[in-house]
């Protein structure tokens, strides 16, 4: 048979299967294409939180590089075991208690998923828990910068798996998982991806533990001034910050929960980007006017500040709003920095400023800037109605005021029973060492006075 001849019968033999699966494509056609819908939006979520578990190594390499090379292990440890205990904490307690059905304060059924219904339309109840499961550890692991390098390993496992099994579910219930806060009857609280729910629970609670472990050794002199304690790697920062940024994509992205909408994730994703952009320039120029030197451990948590604060508002604003949001984070978190050491808070990573104050900088913002015409909020910028923003500023008062008090009273119980802080020679000789029996980086001897 010639060339010509074979390519022809291929041809024909093509149209022929073509026009087989097209007829059985056309007597089915309805039940496929919802079928596909289902699996697009199902692989969306999980590539979604892949890339937010994915962020836990970003947090560990931020944490890791700003803190002192003898206690790089144990942050390092506890940013491993933190997605360990929130999994298993959002598995046995916390989803039920987030999204099951209940009352306005949280659910309760569904307990280790027996029962339980996903969150989302059309997700599958597995893949809707993993993308959870995930921003629960996010939120798990805010805490350990905060309170790098003098707390339990034991303690911090404890405090781990309970803000993973109850704190951060019960303010998820309130947002959303049909809450009271998502049904106020003026309105509802808008928090797209976590500024409130995931950073400012992760911020608030740091903050409280970092207050109650009180400063490192040497950290403030006796005329009360602070000293600095030199991160040990900056290029490790580096690279936790770029992993983070990478992985935020996913974390508000892969909030839409599905891609029927192209236009709405393509705007949350240029909103995500534009915001961090503009925090790192903002605190790099704030921090230079002030000190006279561009820091670049202070331009990074400028651009973590800008995602924070944008992760609220990333689906209801335009793009110059999301510029001015992540410009205003970067300028918060230099002030934020400067008045914790101003109360000798001693908080290693910048920790409450970065996902605190932005966080709630964040949630405030979907009441000044969101535009009606994309989204379903109004923002105070158009048509000069206080309503959202009063909701708002209700809202995070009320997750600000649960988190201070719950995890003071947690932070309390650990501390009367197997205690917060390791002792002094145990803090000098670094927890890498006495916690973990190893080093983080063998065949150097690693000791410092302070």
């Amino acid at each position: 048979m010639s060339g010509r001849k074979k390519i022809g019968v291929m041809f024909a033999a093509l149209l022929v299967v073509l026009c087989f699966s097209g007829t059985c494509f056309a007597a089915d056609d309805e039940i496929n294409l919802a079928d596909v819908v289902r699996g697009l939006d199902t692989v969306w979520v999980l590539l979604g939180a892949f890339l937010v578990f994915f962020m836990q190594a970003g947090f560990g390499m931020v944490e890791a590089g700003f803190i002192r090379a003898k206690n790089t292990c144990n942050i390092l440890t506890k940013n491993f075991l933190d997605f360990c205990m929130a999994s298993l904490g959002f598995f046995l307690v916390g989803y039920a208690l987030m999204f099951g059905d209940g009352n306005g304060f949280c659910g309760i059924k569904g307990w280790c998923l027996a029962g339980a219904s996903s969150g989302a339309d059309n997700v599958p109840l597995f893949a809707f828990w993993l993308f959870q499961a995930a921003f629960c550890g996010a939120a798990a692991t805010i805490v350990a910068g905060g309170m790098a390098e003098r707390m339990k390993f034991v303690a911090y496992l404890v405090y781990s798996f309970i803000i993973s099994a109850f704190i951060y579910p019960i303010i998820g219930h309130w947002i959303w998982g049909g809450g009271w806060l998502s049904n106020m009857g003026g309105g509802s609280f808008g928090d797209f991806a976590g500024s409130a729910v995931v950073h400012t629970t992760g911020g608030v609670a740091a903050l409280v533990g970092t207050w109650m472990l009180k400063p490192r050794s040497g950290k403030y002199g006796i005329d009360g001034k602070p000293k600095a304690i030199q991160a040990h790697s900056i290029p490790l920062a580096s690279l936790g910050v770029f992993i983070l940024w990478f992985g935020w994509f996913g974390f508000n992205a892969g909030s839409t929960l599905g891609v029927g909408n192209g236009d709405l994730i393509g705007r949350v994703a240029i909103n995500t980007n534009l915001a961090a952009a503009l925090g790192g320039i903002a605190a790099m120029i704030t921090v230079w006017k002030r000190f006279g030197k561009p820091d670049l451990s202070m331009a990074m948590n400028g651009a973590l500040a800008g995602l924070v604060s944008v992760t609220a508002p990333c689906a209801f604003i335009d793009p110059w709003a999301a510029m001015v949001i992540g410009a205003i984070g970067g300028v918060l978190v230099v002030f934020g920095v400067e008045i914790l050491d101003k109360m000798k808070i001693d908080d290693p990573v910048g920790a409450f400023p970065v996902h605190g104050i932005c966080g709630i900088w964040g949630t405030l913002a979907v009441g000044i800037f969101a535009n009606p015409n994309v989204g379903d909020y109004t923002g105070f910028f158009y048509g000069w109605n206080p309503t959202q923003l009063g909701i708002q500023l209700v809202g995070i008062v009320s997750v600000i005021g649960f988190v201070a008090i719950s995890m003071g009273l947690v932070f309390k119980v650990i501390d009367l029973t197997i205690g917060l802080r390791v002792d002094e020679k145990e803090e000098l000789q670094g927890l890498d060492i006495c916690e973990h029996g190893m080093e983080s980086y063998g065949g150097f001897q690693i000791f410092s006075s302070m």
